[in-house]
């Protein structure tokens, strides 16, 4: 198993070649999906007793499967969140992958995990959070919503002295909250209580201090965290975070939010003070896979106090004593403590490369850079006959409509414009109505570009 080919050298340098040459690639090739039928048919059974050699079943991924992969990082790659992964990142990820660490404890992996807490530290220190702050990257926001409102949930418990154990707990949610927090809901076995939010999909203070009140008594006792979150996916807005902190220290609940996507903007003085409040929260999240330039798959999640993460998170068994037993092990810092995982990957590393490399600064350049050119996109979209503005953006997702088209207008552009290479902007619905929406997170992309595929809705 140890030779991959006949000639295994080949093999590695047809892999570093592929690297480079994608690495390198600008623009990269857009591709789109092809049917089942059709990637059967060109690549076959890849699976075999005999197999098929290093170097053939890179060339099928090459020729077959990759262009059947849509570009993440392509510049007009404009929906959900796109990924703009830097360089130094990508090829860092080699690195990780070719060093077998295993990144869930100190005691085998202290030198990855040291470079991932400088990461984590700074944004903690972005969103303002104490010294003692810290947490773990996890596979993303899924990951990371769930781990925090686990350990929500056993504070939650824990603060009752056992009169909780059995019962069935409440997540309080923004309206615009992320599908993941349902996800964690249902997950938990844990009830969702939803709060209106304004007609651009924010949460107030205001409200929220109504609904809380108008709960019934009982239901309220059951609420063990209030979830806000800091850049809506679908409208890119951000809750009221101070409003929010003011009900969960009033009623007692553990406070999360939610930053998978929005919080990259903490990195812009100029959109920081936007997120007035996260500094006040016990746990949040931010994927670096996102609007922070690494690859996939990166997210942060940070507690407030990590000692309570821990409590919920620490897995026992007898062969994990040693990591956990004696006097150095208070002073350690396992990873696999504080989420909902035991194996894990240091994913964190490409992200900590990333930014050893160009330096913060870069990174607050490269966010300006976005936000200006989500404004800018707003401007073109005033400006044009053909295509109306829902609303300023707040962040770097811009909504419209285009006037006079249906439901399968969208679609049928969407899918036309994707099949030529061109771009890849798929539908959404706001208010109950099929509108296109644009984010942004890609440095590289160009009004330009952005002017192309406005021309492309005439």
């Amino acid at each position: 198993m140890h030779e991959l080919d006949a000639e295994p050298e080949a093999l590695f340098d047809a892999i570093v070649d592929y690297t480079i040459r994608r690495v390198r690639l600008y623009p990269p090739p857009l591709d789109h999906a092809r049917p089942l039928a059709e990637l059967q048919a060109f690549a076959g059974e890849t699976i075999t007793p005999e197999g098929l050699g290093g170097l053939q079943a890179l060339k099928i991924f090459e020729d077959i499967l990759a262009p059947a992969t849509i570009s993440v990082d392509h510049a007009k790659y404009l929906s959900f969140v796109p990924a703009a992964p830097t360089e130094a990142s990508i090829l860092f990820d080699l690195v990780v992958g070719a060093s077998s660490i295993f990144g869930g404890s100190w005691l085998e992996g202290a030198g990855a995990v040291f470079a991932e807490n400088q990461a984590l530290r700074w944004l903690a220190d972005l969103a303002g959070l104490p010294p003692e702050a810290g947490g773990v990257f996890v596979s993303g926001g899924t990951m990371g919503n769930l781990s925090a409102l686990i350990a929500a949930r056993h504070t939650w418990r824990l603060m009752a002295d056992g009169a909780r154990d059995a019962t069935r707990g409440v997540i309080v949610l923004s309206a615009g909250a992320h599908s993941s927090l349902m996800s964690a809901g249902r997950a938990m076995d844990a009830d969702i209580v939803k709060v209106p939010s304004d007609e651009q999909g924010r949460m107030h203070g205001d409200e929220l201090h109504r609904f809380v009140e108008a709960m019934p008594a009982a239901e309220r006792e059951r609420v063990f965290a209030l979830v806000a979150t800091s850049g809506t996916t679908n409208s890119g807005v951000i809750d009221e975070l101070d409003g929010a902190a003011d009900v969960a220290s009033e009623n007692g609940w553990w406070l999360h939010v939610d930053g998978a996507y929005g919080a990259a903007a903490l990195c812009s003085p100029t959109a920081r003070p936007k997120f007035a409040g996260i500094e006040r929260c016990d746990s949040f999240i931010v994927d670096p896979h996102k609007w922070l330039f690494a690859p996939f798959d990166c997210c942060a999640l940070l507690y407030r106090n990590p000692d309570l993460a821990r409590a919920a998170h620490t897995q026992h068994a007898e062969y994990l004593d040693v990591l956990h037993d004696g006097e150095m092990a208070r002073l350690e810092w396992n990873p696999s403590d504080y989420a909902h995982h035991l194996s894990r990957r240091a994913r964190g590393l490409p992200f900590w490369f990333s930014l050893a490399t160009h330096g913060t600064d870069e990174y607050a350049r490269a966010i300006d850079t976005t936000l200006a050119t989500a404004k800018g996109a707003a401007r073109l979209i005033d400006e044009a006959g053909h295509v109306e503005l829902l609303m300023e953006p707040e962040l770097s997702v811009v909504l419209f409509r285009r006037l006079g088209w249906s439901a399968q207008h969208y679609q049928d552009w969407s899918d036309s414009v994707l099949a030529a290479g061109e771009a890849f902007v798929v539908p959404t619905t706001w208010a109950g109505e099929t509108v296109l929406r644009f984010c942004f997170v890609n440095p590289l992309t160009t009004l330009q570009q952005v002017t192309e595929i406005l021309d492309s809705m005439r």
